[in-house]
């Protein structure tokens, strides 16, 4: 869930108690408050620094518990390397690991005094580094029973972390930055969250319903269901989802921050598969339980959706996702079937296990044909063989516009989502020809995220500049960052929210 604790911006100089944090870049050389209260402590900071041979070198910190001479239950000075060279994702991942140490079982409260040795820092990276706590906070606790102990006064005695206050230069400046900033995490937090929740509790008509949820923002949001579905003839997409009891749902999100002169949106598509057996095709017993995050792509288009309307983004964005559940039963689709798309194309079905395709087969189409969006982008835990090929530091890009694929790797390395570009081809398009339909859901052995992305651009018509993102590595049981410890990462809300402001938003 998000962050509980309470975040805001004061001037350096303000009094702080509970647990300090200031900072040294290498050297060391202290930051001017970590010389105050230095002086203050009668030069405890640097006999400490000495002691442990601390040199300001990133990751490194002193840890003083009630320093002597100061009010404070705790001082850390935490070393930052040098800041000359800081990205905006170094000052993410700075916050992100400060916020790492910081417990709450000393106090309540913390203070960090985020400035450069010369005391010198810009608002815009200080937004950053707060950014970097608010997402480093995160849990996903919702299920925890345990309660905390009550001591003799009755009080709580959780010892949680419930205030956070950045002391910097310009605290009015940085809490302006943070507003964007706070909207893009609001959507990350969202993406989590539903990433992280089981799939009894999150089918796709709960799932509809917590996009639908988006209207408080303005966002105008419609859920189709499977009689709407079936007069679209979105039969690919109804035919992963016809094992299941649950039925299947299309959710269609419109943002028009640009209003009517703003032109064609950016429509950006997400698979939905909240729970995956694999259907007839049913996958091994062993790591099945992960596959409640299948619908990862499509928690990150209503997460984007989120920040975009939270922070009024001046962009006509439109999120689309497919909601199915993957399931074997008597009314299950069969390896062997044949089923036509919406495009009107048909598609043998080989292997059930191969679904997350299908369904975007008939959500790219419905987006193309009532939208006519300028981009198109597709996001989906599609394939286990990108994780062969990349394992969980990029996801996967494939695209047919050069200057669309550019965009999206820039953002990428700008906000730490990266992305690795991998192929597209008439010999790898080859692999899925069918010798009964238009095409087989499978290809075969060999290249199996480049066939399932050979597959989609099927369903791209002539002039449309699209990307598919394979985020199966980095959006559900990912690799622990500086900035997230959760098991849904909400990978592809930032990355796609900073490529919109970078290059599609109205100014």
């Amino acid at each position: 869930m998000s962050d509980q604790t309470d975040l805001s911006f004061a001037a350096k100089n303000a009094p702080a108690e509970g647990v300090v944090v200031v900072l040294a870049e290498e050297g060391p050389k202290l930051t001017p408050s970590a010389q105050d209260l230095d002086k203050k402590a009668k030069g405890l900071l640097a006999r400490a620094a000495g002691i442990t041979g601390f040199k300001g070198k990133k990751d490194s910190s002193v840890d003083l518990l009630a320093p002597q001479g100061l009010k404070f239950a705790r001082l850390v000075l935490a070393g930052t390397g040098k800041t000359s060279a800081y990205s905006a994702e170094d000052w993410l991942n700075l916050g992100g690991s400060l916020r790492g140490l910081l417990t709450g079982k000393e106090s309540p409260s913390a203070h960090i005094f985020v400035e450069t040795a010369d005391g010198k820092i810009v608002p815009a990276d200080v937004a950053r580094f707060a950014l970097g706590t608010v997402l480093r906070g995160y849990k996903f606790q919702k299920y925890k029973t345990k309660k905390p102990k009550k001591d003799g006064a009755g009080d709580a005695n959780d010892r949680t972390l419930k205030k956070i206050v950045i002391h910097c230069s310009d605290p009015k400046a940085a809490a302006r930055a943070f507003a964007a900033d706070q909207a893009i995490a609001a959507g990350v937090t969202l993406a989590r969250d539903l990433v992280n929740e089981p799939a009894n509790v999150l089918g796709p008509a709960e799932f509809a319903a917590r996009a639908k949820a988006l209207t408080k923002l303005g966002v105008q949001v419609e859920v189709l269901g499977e009689q709407a579905l079936k007069k679209l003839g979105m039969n690919a997409l109804l035919a992963v989802g016809q094992g299941s009891d649950r039925p299947s749902y299309v959710v269609v999100m419109q943002w028009k921050g640009a209003g009517a002169k703003g032109g064609d949106p950016i429509a950006i598509v997400g698979k939905g598969v909240t729970f995956d057996t694999g259907g007839i095709s049913l996958k091994p017993a062993a790591g099945m339980e992960d596959m409640k995050g299948d619908m990862a792509g499509a928690a990150c288009v209503v997460g984007l959706m989120q920040a975009l309307a939270q922070r009024k983004a001046k962009v006509n964005a439109v999120g689309i996702i497919g909601l199915v559940e993957n399931m074997p039963s008597g009314r299950a689709q069969r390896p062997g079937d044949v089923v036509k798309a919406m495009s009107g194309q048909t598609i043998e079905v080989l292997n059930t296990d191969a679904e997350g395709r299908m369904v975007l087969a008939d959500c790219l189409w419905y987006a193309q044909t009532r939208f006519k969006p300028k981009v198109l982008i597709n996001l989906a835990t599609l394939t286990g063989a990108v994780m062969v090929a990349l394992g969980k530091e990029h996801a996967g890009i494939f695209s047919n516009n050069e200057e669309l694929a550019a965009r999206l790797m820039a953002a990428g390395l700008a906000t730490g989502e990266k992305l690795w570009r991998l192929p597209l081809g008439p010999k790898y398009d080859k692999m899925i020809d069918s010798k009964v339909a238009d095409m087989k859901n499978t290809g075969g052995k060999w290249g199996g995220s480049i066939s399932a992305a050979q597959f989609l651009q099927r369903f791209i018509k002539d002039g449309t500049a699209w990307s598919h993102l394979d985020i199966a590595g980095t959006a559900m049981s990912s690799v622990d960052s500086e900035i997230n410890r959760s098991w849904g990462s909400g990978f592809g809300v930032r990355l796609i929210d900073r490529l919109i402001g970078d290059h599609y938003e109205k100014r």
